[in-house]
């Protein structure tokens, strides 16, 4: 890799006790690859979003510090620029889930290393409304965890506090009637989770779907009928070779490009960690919009 300017995103407030260490890891090893680096440190998400769009047209490439919130962030502010400079992420946050995607390690040294011998890949993106996701968007489940998580419990217990979270929520867990049109097809039914994935990391967990890619041009739409172990093991069962999704009982899976969902009361939409809007919601793959540092070919 190299290339002829660039900027070094961190968020000065965030993690700002060992601050110091992880730049020391990352800016010397990511100076050697960009002849003029740019080092801006933030104070709020705001002026993130207002530095990748001021350096947009004005850098090859913006190295982003931080978790899965800022890079969420980021790529809205980048995401309706004609020209898109090329990202790149080291792991600064509590699950860095698409990181994991890239195949960035999460040791901070060895993932600005990653990312100095890494290659351009192009991913695709999800639109709706005027919001863009990368990794995933999800209602039900995924977002009252999201809005169950206690901020003092993440900030002490990090991932963990994920898993517990989703722990209380399975609990209240209310079924939702829902209609999804996919490209030509209709699916309708009741679910207590809806999930459209781009990525296939969430809260550091993976799912075993191996058909999904973030760059063929389509959503792997995952559809939970129950929170149940039955319904935990027919996901598991996914990885297998040759399983036919269409004898799931307990969840429906289903690929397209573009969806419609409508829900019989309004859920909170969760994409990539942030609560953003309700439903009803229309969505759509944006291909290879953005290019990022990975580091190996997907």
């Amino acid at each position: 890799m190299g290339y002829e300017r660039g900027i070094f995103l961190y968020n000065g407030h965030a993690g700002s006790d060992n601050m110091e260490q992880k730049l020391s890891q990352t800016i010397p090893v990511i100076s050697k690859a960009i002849k003029k680096l740019t080092v801006i440190q933030t104070e709020t998400i705001e002026e993130a979003k207002d530095s990748c769009a001021e350096f947009a047209d004005k850098v090859d490439i913006i190295v982003i510090l931080g978790g899965d919130g800022t890079l969420f962030e980021c790529i809205n502010s980048l995401a309706p620029l004609k020209r898109r400079p090329i990202i790149a992420i080291l792991p600064g946050g509590t699950c860095n889930d698409f990181s994991r995607i890239l195949n960035i390690p999460q040791n901070l040294y060895q993932a600005a290393e990653a990312i100095v011998s890494g290659e351009v890949i192009n991913i695709d993106i999800g639109k709706t409304a005027d919001n863009y996701f990368v990794n995933f968007w999800g209602i039900g489940l995924v977002s009252e965890t999201s809005l169950n998580i206690d901020e003092e419990r993440k900030k002490n217990f990090g991932v963990l506090s994920y898993f517990m979270s989703t722990l209380k929520t399975v609990n209240q867990a209310e079924p939702f009637t829902y209609k999804i049109i996919a490209d030509d097809e209709v699916y309708e039914g009741e679910s207590v989770m809806i999930l459209v994935l781009n990525g296939k990391f969430i809260g550091t967990r993976e799912f075993p779907i191996p058909t999904i890619n973030v760059n063929d041009g389509k959503f792997d739409v995952l559809v939970i009928k129950n929170s149940t172990l039955a319904t935990l093991r027919e996901l598991l069962s996914m990885n297998k070779p040759n399983i036919n999704t269409e004898q799931l009982t307990e969840l429906r899976y289903f690929q397209a490009s573009t969806l419609t969902i409508r829900t019989n009361q309004q859920k909170a939409i969760d994409m990539d960690g942030e609560i953003h809007g309700v439903t009803p919601a229309d969505i759509e793959v944006l291909p290879s919009h953005i290019q990022m540092i990975g580091n190996y070919s997907l």
